[in-house]
């Protein structure tokens, strides 16, 4: 089986130069980087020091096994007293994957856990924006084989965004599709 950086040079590229109508190889679409993050601000809310420092350990060694990257720690900007949330408390964590790690991180996703998913049929073509970047979540982390769900005492949604090089939907859709993100049948991708 073919990698997906492989794929992406000897099949995609060739493949969408036909079907956008593209002069240039150079001016095909490619995905530039995978954006992963968690919000756990409200497990940690309310809690003591010690145990805000133990959940955030243990998502940012969870995040850490599914991406293959140390995660970003990132912190409250301001105290918000109904959601019991201090300045400077941690709140989220985030990565930023390119090259090589981007291309092992989405096989991964698309041939393991999207299936492996609760309840998956397909991402949706509304999840692209404006630029062409597609934004999907999943609820359980569980999903990826990295983690034993048997260890795992906190289970934590991921929002996983794709950011591509396009800034049309329907060529960005293309680049999905043939890179073989499981996307549902589109209506219209235009409004």
């Amino acid at each position: 089986m073919m990698r997906l950086g492989e794929k992406y040079k000897k099949e995609v590229v060739p493949a969408l130069v036909k079907e956008l109508n593209l002069r240039n190889r150079m001016a095909v679409p490619r995905i530039e980087k995978v954006v992963v993050n968690t919000g756990f601000g409200r497990m940690i809310s309310g809690k003591t020091s010690n145990d805000q420092k133990s959940i955030t350990a243990a998502i940012a060694q969870d995040l850490a096994l599914i991406t293959g990257q140390k995660p970003v720690i990132t912190k409250a900007r301001k105290s918000i007293s109904g959601f019991k949330i201090r300045k400077g408390m941690p709140v989220g964590a985030a990565v930023t994957l390119r090259g090589k790690r981007m291309y092992d991180f989405l096989e991964r996703l698309i041939h393991i856990t999207l299936p492996r998913s609760r309840d998956f049929a397909g991402l949706k073509p509304d999840s692209l924006d404006k630029k062409g970047n597609l934004t999907f979540s999943i609820k359980e982390h569980i999903s990826f084989p990295e983690i034993l769900p048997e260890k795992t005492k906190r289970i934590f949604s991921l929002e996983i965004t794709v950011v591509t090089s396009t800034e049309k939907k329907e060529k960005s859709l293309a680049l999905l599709k043939a890179m073989g993100f499981p996307m549902k049948p589109s209506k219209d991708i235009n409004n």
